[in-house]
């Protein structure tokens, strides 16, 4: 049954499917597309249906997938993508683990629709509408509703396995679980933020439309396009619909900038390093971030440091000035608002996210940019930039840059925000001796999918021809590669290789005068107020999730001063001081925080850390239940009440709660590991070897850091970007002027990488 079926009655749904990523997820997906060929040549047929459960159901359920697919890309198999009856002939969710743990059936009574006889079609059709009931219970099973969610993990959160990898299990990309542990799902107890009502994935991706289609509710439909974040695959098939509407949505506030202040004077000396990790956690196998769905979330290390004075909001600053010669520190804040996941999500090794800061004086002239993008905006973008995406390296340290997930070994580093956070980026501007009398700001969150380089290989990419022997395995390949392939026979309507357009999700600008360098500065406050205190809270969520500590708390204190009725102010202060190892002090604190909210999950959570580090068991668990009764699937929550029962050697309600913890995520690897401890209280030996096994298949493989050291020393910018306190500086003037020449505003102009709308439909004609 193809979707061209449903279309004979869904035509509104089915001109919005024809368009979405969904469509278009398989060989009619050049990106897709290639990395598979490779894939296929490298490793074989065999691993590669590992991708084809969630991507190809029309080559993969009939067994065409033990075919090399370059034998058969021109069949309408290969060019399905995911088809109406991927979804909606799955009739059950298996768990919460993705990697496509579905069952599908195809419904046998629909044979009828797909008729060559037309009086059974017919009659298949006028059934279907005279008794709709059973055409929609079929299709459309209560979970798809109820459990959204769940549905969309299952192919919306992937691992790797031995099968594939011939490594070992591990964590790719998770849109589910920091989700589900998030304020946004309504079932997370921890969060900075919470939005006004719990949200699904739908309610962003699937929203409400005007539709005369016949499963109209009160003439809406639910979108099919799920716009999201794909602006590559529109483009190239020049639909200026889809494009509109991924752009529509990436520039729809999912996330802010904020300039938000300055500090004048050189770097901060790091006074002290807490050389152990922040939690007494395991750390579960990754290269995804790691969000609140464990209790290591935020930052590995804790950095003690003088707190530094900031002049901020710096566009509240009436009179924001620098002196020539001078060097400030620019903090910059990025804000996820109206995302339900990490941002960015998906396979965020596979396109270029950043913010891109540039500072042009009233001559014209640029003084600072970082995240430049190379080529007068058509290149790469400059390796000193600020990325959110995960670094993963192959077995001899190369980039995984082909989508080849399969060869990662290592992680050099990933950075995402998490929802309802914020992440604080540090500048280092140095003020020209002859800059003019004033600076106009610019930052911007710029999103580009696909990155460069794996754009230029997924289009034209083939091997060097003059590199006659390289290494390649399973776990690695050491091969260089050109661009200089045949495009004529690539997927999609543009026959080469396309300059994809960079969306501006989000910008802000701040404008500061310049004064002579032995001129006085003037008197500059920070601005506090309630007005403000979200902007300063938000900048404090940043410096504590990089483990800047003492810079945190002291942030959090302003908070509580602006707004001593926001319970959140204190519960932040006792985060950083938790995390410093100041219990007492968090402690106190935090009854501030009850009082002004007595039932505030959150409060109750920290609140019984503190006890449970003083030995108070009991009135720890208190504390932890009245969290769990507001929160049952918090599942740090239900893992810190299993871990106080085991102390308590309640052994067998220990496992009850850690069993909890499995019903939301049976890959949780802290509890596997307590309950581990559980049985073996209960002498136990076989389930405790099982609950063994399965936390050393969880547990990450610290050794395999090793493989990083050599690629940093190659690779300073991205040793840069892996240091949780780190300060981007400006890329050379002579990579902005050429070499020898002189600056030009139009020149520099000329080089901005925020496209408007119209310029990108333009180009996707």
């Amino acid at each position: 049954m193809t979707s061209e079926s449903c279309a004979r009655c869904h035509k509104d749904i089915y001109d919005e499917w024809n368009s979405s990523a969904h469509h278009f997820s398989s060989f009619n997906n050049q990106w897709y597309r290639k990395s598979i060929e490779y894939m296929q040549d490298v490793v074989g047929t065999q691993p590669s249906k590992w991708c084809a459960g969630c991507h190809d159901h029309a080559v993969f359920f009939n067994g065409r997938f033990d075919k090399p697919i370059k034998d058969q890309i021109n069949t309408p198999e290969a060019q399905n993508g995911l088809g109406c009856t991927s979804c909606h002939s799955i009739v059950h969710v298996r768990s919460s683990m993705g990697q496509a743990d579905f069952e599908i059936e195809y419904p046998p009574m629909h044979d009828l629709a797909v008729s060559d006889n037309k009086l059974l079609k017919w009659g298949h059709d006028f059934l279907t509408y005279t008794k709709p009931d059973l055409h929609s219970k079929t299709f459309i099973k209560p979970f798809m509703r109820e459990n959204t969610p769940e549905f969309c993990a299952s192919c919306h959160k992937v691992h790797l396995d031995k099968p594939v990898n011939k490594y070992r299990w591990f964590r790719g990309f998770n849109d589910y679980d920091n989700w589900q542990a998030s304020g946004v799902s309504g079932q997370g107890a921890r969060s900075f933020y919470y939005p006004p009502k719990p949200q699904k994935c739908a309610d962003c991706h699937m929203p409400l439309v005007v539709s005369n289609d016949p499963a109209a509710k009160e003439g809406k439909i639910r979108s099919h396009r799920f716009a999201a974040a794909n602006t590559a695959l529109p483009f190239v098939n020049g639909d200026k619909a889809q494009l509109k509407a991924v752009t529509d949505f990436l520039q729809d506030k999912q996330v802010s900038v904020d300039i938000f202040g300055m500090t004048p004077g050189e770097s901060g000396e790091i006074k002290e390093i807490r050389n152990r990790s922040m939690s007494d956690e395991q750390k579960i196998a990754s290269t995804f971030a790691i969000g609140e769905e464990s209790m290591n979330f935020g930052a590995s290390q804790a950095f003690i440091t003088k707190p530094t004075e900031v002049i901020a909001p710096l566009n509240k600053i009436q009179n924001a000035t620098v002196r020539r010669g001078d060097t400030m520190r620019l903090d910059v804040v990025v804000r996820t608002r109206r995302i339900g996941h990490f941002f960015p999500g998906g396979t965020v090794d596979g396109f270029d996210v950043w913010v891109e800061l540039q500072a042009v004086d009233n001559k014209g002239k640029t003084i600072f940019w970082s995240g430049m993008v190379e080529d007068e905006g058509k290149g790469p973008v400059e390796k000193g930039a600020h990325f959110y995406k995960s670094l993963m390296l192959d077995e001899h340290g190369n980039p995984i840059n082909k989508r080849n997930a399969w060869a990662a070994r290592s992680v050099a580093y990933v950075r995402l925000i998490p929802p309802g956070a914020a992440d604080t980026i540090h500048y280092r501007l140095n003020i020209p001796k002859d800059c003019g009398d004033q600076i106009t700001i610019k930052a911007r969150v710029n999103y580009r999918k696909f990155n460069w380089w794996n754009t230029q290989w997924a289009f034209a990419g083939v091997r060097d021809p003059n590199q006659k022997d390289f290494a390649l395995s399973h776990g690695y390949d050491d091969g260089n590669w050109v661009f200089n392939g045949d495009t004529s026979g690539v997927s999609g309507k543009v026959k080469s290789i396309p300059n994809l357009p960079i969306i501006t999700m989000a910008d802000d600008t701040v404008i500061m005068n310049v004064i002579g360098k032995d001129a006085k500065l003037p008197e500059m406050k920070p601005v506090t107020g309630k007005e403000v205190r979200e902007r300063w809270n938000d900048y404090g969520i940043g410096l504590l999730l990089q483990g800047d500590i003492k810079g945190a708390e002291n942030v959090f204190l302003k908070v509580t001063q602006m707004d001593p009725g926001y319970a959140d102010g204190y519960v932040n202060v006792a985060r950083a001081r938790i995390q410093e190892g100041e219990m007492a002090a968090a402690a106190e604190i935090l009854k501030k925080a009850l009082e002004i909210d007595a039932r505030l999950a959150k409060s109750h959570f920290f609140y019984a850390l503190t006890l449970k580090a003083e030995g108070r068991y009991d009135e720890a668990l208190k504390h932890l239940n009245i969290a769990a009764e507001q929160y049952p699937r918090d599942r740090v929550v239900q893992n810190q009440v299993g871990r106080l029962l085991f102390l308590q050697r309640r052994y067998q309600e220990a496992v009850g709660a850690l069993q909890k913890v499995l019903a939301v995520d049976p890959e949780d690897l802290q509890a596997h590991y307590n309950l581990m401890l559980c049985y073996k209280g209960l002498d136990n030996a076989d389930l405790a070897a099982r609950e063994e096994k399965l936390y050393l298949r969880f547990k990450a493989d610290e050794s395999a850091q090793a493989i990083t050291g050599p690629y940093r020393k190659l690779n300073p910018e991205d040793n840069n970007e892996r240091q949780q306190i780190h300060e981007h500086a400006s890329v050379s003037f002579e990579r902005i002027y050429g070499k020898g020449g002189s600056w030009n505003s139009n020149k520099v102009a000329s080089k901005s990488t925020g496209l408007s709308k119209k310029q990108i439909l333009v180009q996707a004609k």
